[in-house]
């Protein structure tokens, strides 16, 4: 069995996206050491985009465009940068600061485009209205 602790990397890992699931989750193969590369799901640190599974069409259409403005950010294919690094809550993920190819932060620019809101933990609020409409 292999166990890889990361909490408290001081420094930019990079990791070659392989793979987008929603609009703060993908799937990237990181480099660690010399010769060890894990693929490994990638949660966007201190952000939460709408769910593909969500509670209203309006949240898992909202997800779908979270999840492709993701994929135009940091396109399959690409290596970016993870910073602050820490385990997830969710065994097989980790938590990070995403940085793309030309250094701006993922997260921010979701929030910024009102496609995830901040996010430092605890008990997710809903993105959808009693009638079934999107809420930021």
């Amino acid at each position: 069995i292999f166990i890889l602790s990361i909490t408290g990397r001081a420094h930019a890992v990079p990791a070659t996206v392989d793979y987008i699931f929603d609009g703060d989750t993908f799937a990237g193969a990181v480099l660690f050491q010399d010769d060890i590369k894990i693929t490994v799901r990638v949660r966007i640190i201190n952000i939460d985009a709408p769910e593909m599974s969500g509670e209203c069409q309006s949240e898992i259409d909202m997800a779908i465009t979270s999840r492709d403005r993701l994929a135009e950010l940091i396109p399959v294919g690409t290596i970016v940068e993870l910073e602050k690094l820490k385990d997830d809550k969710d065994l097989g993920r980790i938590d990070a600061a995403v940085k793309t190819q030309d250094g701006r932060d993922a997260g921010d620019i979701l929030i910024r485009e009102k496609l995830a809101r901040p996010y430092s933990g605890g008990k997710r609020t809903t993105w959808c209205n009693a009638d079934g409409s999107f809420k930021y």
